[in-house]
Protein backbone atom coordinates (compact mmCIF):
# COMPACT_ATOMS: atom_id res chain seq x y z
CA UNK A 1 0.00 0.00 0.00
CA UNK A 2 1.49 3.51 -1.27
CA UNK A 3 0.43 6.23 1.31
CA UNK A 4 2.07 9.01 -0.70
CA UNK A 5 0.91 10.92 -4.17
CA UNK A 6 -2.06 9.20 -4.54
CA UNK A 7 -5.99 10.09 -3.90
CA UNK A 8 -7.32 8.40 -0.32
CA UNK A 9 -10.57 6.75 -1.28
CA UNK A 10 -11.36 5.58 2.31
CA UNK A 11 -10.60 6.62 6.00
CA UNK A 12 -9.71 3.78 8.37
CA UNK A 13 -10.26 4.12 11.68
CA UNK A 14 -8.43 2.06 14.30
CA UNK A 15 -9.70 4.08 17.52
CA UNK A 16 -13.02 5.15 18.52
CA UNK A 17 -12.17 8.25 20.96
CA UNK A 18 -14.11 11.06 18.31
CA UNK A 19 -12.23 13.73 20.79
CA UNK A 20 -9.04 12.61 19.37
CA UNK A 21 -7.29 11.67 15.88
CA UNK A 22 -8.31 7.88 15.01
CA UNK A 23 -8.51 8.18 11.39
CA UNK A 24 -6.15 6.27 9.33
CA UNK A 25 -5.79 7.40 5.48
CA UNK A 26 -5.50 4.31 3.16
CA UNK A 27 -5.43 3.93 -0.80
CA UNK A 28 -7.18 1.36 -2.61
CA UNK A 29 -5.90 -1.73 -2.68
CA UNK A 30 -6.93 -5.04 -4.38
CA UNK A 31 -9.71 -5.87 -1.28
CA UNK A 32 -10.81 -1.96 -0.59
CA UNK A 33 -12.46 -2.42 -3.99
CA UNK A 34 -15.26 -3.33 -2.59
CA UNK A 35 -15.99 -1.87 0.80
CA UNK A 36 -18.79 0.24 -0.17
CA UNK A 37 -20.69 -3.33 -0.68
CA UNK A 38 -19.06 -5.15 1.91
CA UNK A 39 -20.75 -2.53 4.80
CA UNK A 40 -23.82 -3.10 2.75
CA UNK A 41 -23.80 0.81 1.60
CA UNK A 42 -24.80 0.24 -2.34
CA UNK A 43 -26.05 3.88 -4.23
CA UNK A 44 -29.30 1.98 -4.16
CA UNK A 45 -30.21 1.94 -0.46
CA UNK A 46 -32.83 -0.61 -0.94
CA UNK A 47 -30.45 -2.99 -1.86
CA UNK A 48 -30.29 -6.55 0.20
CA UNK A 49 -33.94 -5.47 1.98
CA UNK A 50 -36.93 -7.23 0.52
CA UNK A 51 -40.48 -5.56 0.18
CA UNK A 52 -41.69 -7.07 2.98
CA UNK A 53 -38.51 -5.74 5.11
CA UNK A 54 -39.17 -1.85 3.26
CA UNK A 55 -43.12 -2.03 4.08
CA UNK A 56 -42.26 -3.53 7.81
CA UNK A 57 -40.05 -0.72 8.48
CA UNK A 58 -41.95 2.39 7.17
CA UNK A 59 -45.56 1.07 8.97
CA UNK A 60 -43.46 1.03 12.30
CA UNK A 61 -42.44 4.59 11.50
CA UNK A 62 -46.33 5.54 10.22
CA UNK A 63 -47.60 3.69 13.63
CA UNK A 64 -45.26 6.17 15.42
CA UNK A 65 -45.61 9.47 13.68
CA UNK A 66 -49.32 9.17 13.51
CA UNK A 67 -50.22 6.79 16.79
CA UNK A 68 -47.87 7.69 19.38
CA UNK A 69 -49.11 9.71 22.41
CA UNK A 70 -46.81 12.55 21.92
CA UNK A 71 -45.54 14.08 18.24
CA UNK A 72 -42.10 13.08 17.74
CA UNK A 73 -39.47 14.24 16.31
CA UNK A 74 -38.37 12.96 12.75
CA UNK A 75 -34.77 13.17 12.60
CA UNK A 76 -34.92 11.59 16.30
CA UNK A 77 -36.71 8.29 15.00
CA UNK A 78 -34.75 8.02 11.75
CA UNK A 79 -31.23 8.38 13.87
CA UNK A 80 -32.56 5.78 16.43
CA UNK A 81 -33.71 3.46 13.80
CA UNK A 82 -30.20 3.76 12.64
CA UNK A 83 -28.43 3.35 15.82
CA UNK A 84 -30.70 0.32 16.49
CA UNK A 85 -29.64 -1.61 13.43
CA UNK A 86 -25.87 -0.99 14.56
CA UNK A 87 -26.48 -2.24 18.02
CA UNK A 88 -27.40 -5.21 16.96
CA UNK A 89 -24.37 -5.79 15.52
CA UNK A 90 -22.42 -5.88 18.91
CA UNK A 91 -19.27 -3.85 18.11
CA UNK A 92 -18.70 -1.11 19.77
CA UNK A 93 -16.37 0.34 17.08
CA UNK A 94 -19.14 0.45 14.93
CA UNK A 95 -21.04 3.60 15.45
CA UNK A 96 -23.27 6.28 13.81
CA UNK A 97 -22.53 9.51 14.22
CA UNK A 98 -25.47 12.81 13.46
CA UNK A 99 -24.04 15.60 11.55
CA UNK A 100 -22.41 17.38 14.61
CA UNK A 101 -20.82 14.89 15.95
CA UNK A 102 -19.36 13.93 12.67
CA UNK A 103 -18.14 17.87 11.77
CA UNK A 104 -16.84 17.65 15.46
CA UNK A 105 -14.83 13.94 14.71
CA UNK A 106 -13.86 16.10 11.28
CA UNK A 107 -12.79 18.98 13.06
CA UNK A 108 -10.79 16.95 15.20
CA UNK A 109 -8.71 14.98 13.16
CA UNK A 110 -6.08 18.01 12.60
CA UNK A 111 -6.59 19.81 15.36
CA UNK A 112 -6.51 20.09 19.04
CA UNK A 113 -9.76 20.08 20.61
CA UNK A 114 -11.21 20.96 24.61
CA UNK A 115 -11.55 17.95 27.06
CA UNK A 116 -10.34 15.78 29.35
CA UNK A 117 -7.49 13.88 27.07
CA UNK A 118 -8.88 10.30 27.52
CA UNK A 119 -9.42 8.02 24.72
CA UNK A 120 -12.96 5.89 25.66
CA UNK A 121 -14.13 3.03 24.15
CA UNK A 122 -17.47 0.90 24.77
CA UNK A 123 -17.15 -2.48 26.65
CA UNK A 124 -20.80 -4.46 27.66
CA UNK A 125 -22.43 -0.73 27.24
CA UNK A 126 -19.63 0.78 30.02
CA UNK A 127 -17.68 3.69 28.97
CA UNK A 128 -14.15 2.30 29.43
CA UNK A 129 -10.71 4.53 29.53
CA UNK A 130 -8.65 2.82 27.06
CA UNK A 131 -5.75 5.51 27.74
CA UNK A 132 -5.48 9.21 29.36
CA UNK A 133 -3.47 11.16 26.46
CA UNK A 134 -0.07 11.82 28.36
CA UNK A 135 0.48 15.23 29.88
CA UNK A 136 -3.67 15.57 29.66
CA UNK A 137 -5.79 16.79 32.99
CA UNK A 138 -7.33 12.77 32.75
CA UNK A 139 -3.85 11.83 33.31
CA UNK A 140 -2.97 14.63 36.24
CA UNK A 141 -6.43 13.50 38.02
CA UNK A 142 -5.31 10.30 38.22
CA UNK A 143 -7.24 8.38 35.32
CA UNK A 144 -6.32 5.09 34.08
CA UNK A 145 -7.04 2.57 31.50
CA UNK A 146 -9.16 -0.07 32.02
CA UNK A 147 -11.37 2.50 34.12
CA UNK A 148 -14.80 2.83 33.60
CA UNK A 149 -16.65 5.79 33.57
CA UNK A 150 -19.79 5.66 35.42
CA UNK A 151 -21.35 9.18 35.31
CA UNK A 152 -20.35 12.96 34.61
CA UNK A 153 -21.56 15.39 36.37
CA UNK A 154 -24.25 13.43 37.99
CA UNK A 155 -25.60 12.63 34.57
CA UNK A 156 -25.23 8.28 34.50
CA UNK A 157 -24.03 7.38 31.24
CA UNK A 158 -25.39 3.83 31.20
CA UNK A 159 -27.84 3.45 28.09
CA UNK A 160 -25.94 6.72 25.87
CA UNK A 161 -24.36 5.20 22.64
CA UNK A 162 -20.45 5.90 23.04
CA UNK A 163 -20.67 9.37 20.83
CA UNK A 164 -23.21 10.25 23.24
CA UNK A 165 -21.21 9.58 26.25
CA UNK A 166 -18.16 11.81 24.78
CA UNK A 167 -19.80 14.55 24.46
CA UNK A 168 -21.17 14.44 28.29
CA UNK A 169 -17.78 14.08 28.60
CA UNK A 170 -15.89 17.00 26.42
CA UNK A 171 -16.44 20.74 27.12
CA UNK A 172 -14.97 23.62 27.37
CA UNK A 173 -11.30 24.60 28.80
CA UNK A 174 -11.71 25.51 32.12
CA UNK A 175 -14.84 23.78 32.94
CA UNK A 176 -14.91 20.36 35.73
CA UNK A 177 -16.24 17.21 34.84
CA UNK A 178 -17.31 15.34 37.96
CA UNK A 179 -16.28 11.41 36.77
CA UNK A 180 -17.26 8.56 38.87
CA UNK A 181 -15.12 5.78 38.00
CA UNK A 182 -15.20 2.32 38.88
CA UNK A 183 -11.80 0.64 38.74
CA UNK A 184 -11.03 -3.27 39.82
CA UNK A 185 -10.53 -3.96 42.92
CA UNK A 186 -12.23 -0.78 44.12
CA UNK A 187 -16.05 -1.80 45.34
CA UNK A 188 -17.56 1.53 45.12
CA UNK A 189 -17.44 4.34 42.14
CA UNK A 190 -14.66 6.44 42.74
CA UNK A 191 -15.33 10.46 42.60
CA UNK A 192 -12.72 12.24 40.52
CA UNK A 193 -12.60 15.53 39.42
CA UNK A 194 -11.20 16.54 36.07
CA UNK A 195 -10.89 20.07 34.52
CA UNK A 196 -11.13 20.32 31.08
CA UNK A 197 -8.00 21.59 28.91
CA UNK A 198 -7.13 22.27 25.38
CA UNK A 199 -5.75 19.27 24.33
CA UNK A 200 -2.80 18.85 21.70
CA UNK A 201 -3.09 15.86 19.27
CA UNK A 202 -0.31 16.27 17.77
CA UNK A 203 2.93 15.00 20.20
CA UNK A 204 6.31 14.03 19.63
CA UNK A 205 9.12 14.04 22.24
CA UNK A 206 12.58 13.39 21.66
CA UNK A 207 15.54 13.32 24.30
CA UNK A 208 18.94 11.76 24.75
CA UNK A 209 19.13 9.87 27.78
CA UNK A 210 23.29 9.02 29.14
CA UNK A 211 24.93 6.44 26.87
CA UNK A 212 24.12 7.90 23.84
CA UNK A 213 20.69 5.70 23.83
CA UNK A 214 17.96 7.91 22.36
CA UNK A 215 14.17 8.00 23.60
CA UNK A 216 11.25 9.24 21.21
CA UNK A 217 7.58 9.14 22.90
CA UNK A 218 4.96 9.16 20.28
CA UNK A 219 1.93 10.51 22.50
CA UNK A 220 -0.77 10.18 19.88
CA UNK A 221 -0.28 9.66 15.49
CA UNK A 222 -1.52 12.74 14.17
CA UNK A 223 -1.20 14.73 10.58
CA UNK A 224 2.21 15.61 11.15
CA UNK A 225 3.34 13.10 13.85
CA UNK A 226 5.41 11.25 11.40
CA UNK A 227 7.25 14.26 9.77
CA UNK A 228 8.47 15.84 13.08
CA UNK A 229 9.64 12.03 14.46
CA UNK A 230 11.98 12.56 11.07
CA UNK A 231 12.98 15.32 12.16
CA UNK A 232 13.57 14.71 16.06
CA UNK A 233 15.43 11.52 15.11
CA UNK A 234 18.15 12.83 12.48
CA UNK A 235 18.94 15.46 15.60
CA UNK A 236 19.23 12.27 17.12
CA UNK A 237 21.50 10.71 15.03
CA UNK A 238 23.42 13.50 14.32
CA UNK A 239 24.59 13.29 17.91
CA UNK A 240 25.75 9.83 17.91
CA UNK A 241 22.73 7.73 18.63
CA UNK A 242 23.95 4.84 19.48
CA UNK A 243 20.39 3.18 19.96
CA UNK A 244 16.61 4.37 20.35
CA UNK A 245 14.06 3.76 22.70
CA UNK A 246 10.67 4.45 20.94
CA UNK A 247 7.58 4.82 23.88
CA UNK A 248 4.41 4.20 22.64
CA UNK A 249 2.85 3.88 26.55
CA UNK A 250 -0.61 5.65 26.69
CA UNK A 251 -0.47 6.07 23.31
CA UNK A 252 -3.99 5.52 22.01
CA UNK A 253 -3.31 5.13 18.10
CA UNK A 254 -3.64 7.68 15.28
CA UNK A 255 -3.30 7.86 11.82
CA UNK A 256 -1.80 4.53 9.82
CA UNK A 257 -0.01 5.95 7.32
CA UNK A 258 1.84 7.84 10.48
CA UNK A 259 2.94 4.76 11.43
CA UNK A 260 4.14 3.21 8.33
CA UNK A 261 6.13 6.57 7.70
CA UNK A 262 7.25 6.14 11.14
CA UNK A 263 8.63 2.19 10.96
CA UNK A 264 9.19 1.99 7.41
CA UNK A 265 13.04 3.33 7.97
CA UNK A 266 13.85 0.60 10.89
CA UNK A 267 12.54 -2.42 8.34
CA UNK A 268 14.22 -3.90 5.40
CA UNK A 269 12.72 -3.80 2.16
CA UNK A 270 10.83 -6.06 1.31
CA UNK A 271 9.54 -7.34 4.74
CA UNK A 272 6.27 -6.22 5.71
CA UNK A 273 5.06 -3.66 7.94
CA UNK A 274 0.67 -4.63 8.77
CA UNK A 275 -1.67 -7.10 7.03
CA UNK A 276 -5.02 -5.80 6.51
CA UNK A 277 -7.84 -8.89 6.28
CA UNK A 278 -11.36 -8.51 4.66
CA UNK A 279 -14.52 -10.63 5.73
CA UNK A 280 -13.37 -13.31 3.08
CA UNK A 281 -10.38 -14.18 4.71
CA UNK A 282 -8.09 -12.17 1.77
CA UNK A 283 -5.44 -10.34 2.87
CA UNK A 284 -3.48 -7.05 1.68
CA UNK A 285 0.18 -6.74 2.81
CA UNK A 286 1.66 -3.10 3.55
CA UNK A 287 5.56 -3.91 2.30
CA UNK A 288 8.40 -1.84 3.20
CA UNK A 289 11.03 0.27 1.75
CA UNK A 290 13.40 0.64 3.87
CA UNK A 291 16.56 -0.21 4.34
CA UNK A 292 16.56 -1.12 7.88
CA UNK A 293 18.77 0.96 10.74
CA UNK A 294 22.42 0.13 11.95
CA UNK A 295 21.46 0.63 15.64
CA UNK A 296 19.14 -1.42 17.61
CA UNK A 297 15.49 -0.47 18.76
CA UNK A 298 12.97 -1.32 21.69
CA UNK A 299 9.48 -0.34 22.16
CA UNK A 300 8.02 0.90 25.50
CA UNK A 301 4.68 -0.44 26.05
CA UNK A 302 1.64 -0.99 28.11
CA UNK A 303 -1.72 -1.52 29.16
CA UNK A 304 -3.16 1.80 27.39
CA UNK A 305 -1.02 1.01 24.21
CA UNK A 306 -3.68 0.38 21.45
CA UNK A 307 -4.70 0.54 17.88
CA UNK A 308 -1.99 2.40 15.93
CA UNK A 309 0.53 1.78 18.88
CA UNK A 310 -0.24 -1.94 18.64
CA UNK A 311 0.59 -1.61 15.20
CA UNK A 312 4.23 -0.45 15.49
CA UNK A 313 5.15 -2.25 18.40
CA UNK A 314 4.05 -5.33 15.61
CA UNK A 315 5.69 -4.30 13.09
CA UNK A 316 9.16 -3.38 14.59
CA UNK A 317 9.00 -6.66 17.05
CA UNK A 318 8.21 -8.95 13.56
CA UNK A 319 10.42 -6.98 10.99
CA UNK A 320 13.00 -5.72 12.88
CA UNK A 321 14.03 -7.71 15.66
CA UNK A 322 13.19 -5.12 18.27
CA UNK A 323 12.61 -5.92 22.13
CA UNK A 324 9.00 -5.06 23.43
CA UNK A 325 9.48 -3.80 27.08
CA UNK A 326 6.49 -3.01 29.51
CA UNK A 327 2.95 -4.20 29.70
CA UNK A 328 0.53 -6.03 27.76
CA UNK A 329 -0.80 -3.47 25.48
CA UNK A 330 -4.59 -3.02 24.84
CA UNK A 331 -5.48 -5.24 21.95
CA UNK A 332 -7.62 -3.32 19.31
CA UNK A 333 -7.35 -5.00 16.34
CA UNK A 334 -10.22 -4.03 13.97
CA UNK A 335 -10.26 -1.27 11.33
CA UNK A 336 -13.59 0.84 10.49
CA UNK A 337 -13.84 2.53 7.33
CA UNK A 338 -15.94 6.05 7.17
CA UNK A 339 -19.05 5.67 5.45
CA UNK A 340 -19.75 9.77 5.44
CA UNK A 341 -20.11 10.27 1.63
CA UNK A 342 -22.18 7.40 0.99
CA UNK A 343 -24.70 8.93 4.21
CA UNK A 344 -24.70 12.36 2.09
CA UNK A 345 -26.62 14.34 4.74
CA UNK A 346 -23.09 15.24 6.97
CA UNK A 347 -23.80 12.19 9.25
CA UNK A 348 -21.59 9.61 9.41
CA UNK A 349 -21.15 5.61 9.98
CA UNK A 350 -18.35 4.31 10.98
CA UNK A 351 -18.42 0.33 10.87
CA UNK A 352 -15.77 -2.75 11.42
CA UNK A 353 -14.81 -3.82 8.06
CA UNK A 354 -11.64 -5.49 8.40
CA UNK A 355 -9.12 -6.85 10.53
CA UNK A 356 -5.78 -6.35 11.03
CA UNK A 357 -2.49 -8.55 11.82
CA UNK A 358 0.68 -7.78 12.28
CA UNK A 359 3.56 -9.01 9.97
CA UNK A 360 3.74 -12.68 11.49
CA UNK A 361 -0.39 -12.85 10.99
CA UNK A 362 -1.61 -12.78 14.74
CA UNK A 363 -4.69 -11.33 15.36
CA UNK A 364 -4.39 -9.65 18.67
CA UNK A 365 -7.90 -8.05 19.13
CA UNK A 366 -8.70 -8.19 22.38
CA UNK A 367 -5.62 -9.82 23.54
CA UNK A 368 -3.26 -7.09 22.83
CA UNK A 369 0.58 -7.58 22.64
CA UNK A 370 2.79 -9.25 25.05
CA UNK A 371 6.22 -7.59 25.82
CA UNK A 372 9.21 -9.84 25.46
CA UNK A 373 10.80 -8.43 28.57
CA UNK A 374 7.34 -7.45 31.17
CA UNK A 375 8.04 -5.24 34.29
CA UNK A 376 5.48 -3.45 36.48
CA UNK A 377 5.61 -0.02 37.67
CA UNK A 378 5.34 0.31 41.16
CA UNK A 379 2.12 0.05 42.62
CA UNK A 380 1.49 3.84 43.25
CA UNK A 381 1.51 3.62 39.57
CA UNK A 382 -1.78 2.80 39.33
CA UNK A 383 -3.65 4.32 42.62
CA UNK A 384 -6.86 5.44 42.67
CA UNK A 385 -7.39 8.89 43.94
CA UNK A 386 -9.00 9.09 47.42
CA UNK A 387 -12.65 9.71 47.72
CA UNK A 388 -12.76 12.34 50.00
CA UNK A 389 -15.65 11.57 50.88
CA UNK A 390 -14.59 11.66 54.73
CA UNK A 391 -11.51 12.27 57.04
CA UNK A 392 -9.39 8.82 57.29
CA UNK A 393 -8.83 8.29 60.90
CA UNK A 394 -6.92 5.71 63.10
CA UNK A 395 -9.30 2.43 63.23
CA UNK A 396 -10.98 2.48 60.14
CA UNK A 397 -10.99 0.32 57.30
CA UNK A 398 -12.23 0.94 53.91
CA UNK A 399 -10.42 0.91 50.39
CA UNK A 400 -9.74 5.13 50.74
CA UNK A 401 -7.19 4.14 53.43
CA UNK A 402 -5.90 1.02 51.31
CA UNK A 403 -5.01 3.75 48.40
CA UNK A 404 -3.69 5.79 51.03
CA UNK A 405 -0.77 3.50 51.87
CA UNK A 406 -0.16 3.00 49.11
CA UNK A 407 0.64 6.55 48.02
CA UNK A 408 3.05 6.50 51.47
CA UNK A 409 4.61 3.87 50.92
CA UNK A 410 5.26 5.38 47.44
CA UNK A 411 6.31 8.20 48.48
CA UNK A 412 8.76 6.30 51.16
CA UNK A 413 7.25 6.77 54.19
CA UNK A 414 6.56 3.55 55.17
CA UNK A 415 3.19 2.51 56.43
CA UNK A 416 3.28 -1.14 58.39
CA UNK A 417 0.33 -2.46 55.87
CA UNK A 418 -1.57 -1.72 53.18
CA UNK A 419 -4.45 -3.72 53.45
CA UNK A 420 -6.53 -0.53 54.34
CA UNK A 421 -6.78 -0.98 58.51
CA UNK A 422 -5.53 2.53 59.42
CA UNK A 423 -2.77 1.46 61.99
CA UNK A 424 -1.28 3.83 64.29
CA UNK A 425 2.18 3.27 62.04
CA UNK A 426 -0.15 4.82 59.10
CA UNK A 427 -1.15 7.46 61.15
CA UNK A 428 3.20 8.32 62.14
CA UNK A 429 3.41 8.18 58.37
CA UNK A 430 0.58 10.64 57.60
CA UNK A 431 1.98 12.80 60.19
CA UNK A 432 5.31 12.75 58.93
CA UNK A 433 4.01 13.80 55.49
CA UNK A 434 1.66 16.04 57.16
CA UNK A 435 5.07 17.76 58.61
CA UNK A 436 6.86 17.91 55.36
CA UNK A 437 4.20 19.85 53.42
CA UNK A 438 3.61 22.14 56.59
CA UNK A 439 0.03 20.99 57.00
CA UNK A 440 -1.49 20.57 60.58
CA UNK A 441 -0.14 17.88 62.30
CA UNK A 442 -2.87 15.62 63.41
CA UNK A 443 -2.22 12.32 61.61
CA UNK A 444 -5.71 11.92 60.02
CA UNK A 445 -6.41 12.77 55.91
CA UNK A 446 -8.55 15.67 55.42
CA UNK A 447 -9.41 17.17 52.32
CA UNK A 448 -6.18 19.20 52.20
CA UNK A 449 -3.83 16.33 52.83
CA UNK A 450 -5.56 14.21 50.14
CA UNK A 451 -5.14 17.07 47.62
CA UNK A 452 -1.26 17.03 48.65
CA UNK A 453 -0.93 13.57 49.15
CA UNK A 454 -2.55 12.99 45.26
CA UNK A 455 -0.28 15.51 43.80
CA UNK A 456 3.19 14.51 45.67
CA UNK A 457 2.13 10.69 44.17
CA UNK A 458 1.30 12.40 40.45
CA UNK A 459 5.32 14.07 40.63
CA UNK A 460 6.62 10.75 41.81
CA UNK A 461 5.36 9.11 39.02
CA UNK A 462 6.53 11.92 36.41
CA UNK A 463 9.98 11.48 37.75
CA UNK A 464 12.12 9.43 35.42
CA UNK A 465 13.86 7.52 38.17
CA UNK A 466 10.50 5.70 39.57
CA UNK A 467 9.95 4.58 36.08
CA UNK A 468 10.98 0.94 36.05
CA UNK A 469 9.87 0.04 32.54
CA UNK A 470 12.26 2.93 31.29
CA UNK A 471 14.83 1.47 33.26
CA UNK A 472 14.37 -1.93 31.90
CA UNK A 473 14.62 -0.29 28.60
CA UNK A 474 17.76 1.49 29.07
CA UNK A 475 19.11 -1.28 30.72
CA UNK A 476 18.66 -4.05 27.66
CA UNK A 477 19.72 -1.21 25.30
CA UNK A 478 23.35 -1.02 27.36
CA UNK A 479 23.37 -5.06 26.90
CA UNK A 480 23.03 -5.30 23.13
CA UNK A 481 25.02 -1.72 21.84
CA UNK A 482 27.76 -2.28 20.11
Amino acid sequence: MNFKGRTVLVFVLLSMFAGSIMTLTIVHPSIFASVGKEAGLQTDVQSGLTGKDISKIAKTYQLIESKFLTEVDREKVVNGAINGMLSTLEDPFTVYMDQKEAEQFDENITSSFQGIGAEVTSEDGKVVIVAPIKGSPAERAGLHANDVIVSVNGEKLEGLSLNQAIMKIRGPKGTQAKLEILRSGSPEPIPVIVVRDDIDVETVYAEMLPGQIGKIEIRQFATNTAEHFKDELKKLEDQGMKGLIIDVRNDPGGLLSAVVEIVEPFIPKGKTIVQIENRKGEREETKSKGTGKPYPVSVLINKGSASASEILAGALHDSAGSKLIGENTFGKGTVQVNFEKEMGDGSNIKMTVYKWLTPNGTWIHKKGIEPNIAVEQPAYFKVAPLSKKETLKPDMNNEDIKNLQIMLQGLGLNPDRTDGYFSDKTALAVKAFQRMNNLPVTGEVDTATAGKLEKAILEAIRDTKNDLQLKAAVEHMHSVIK
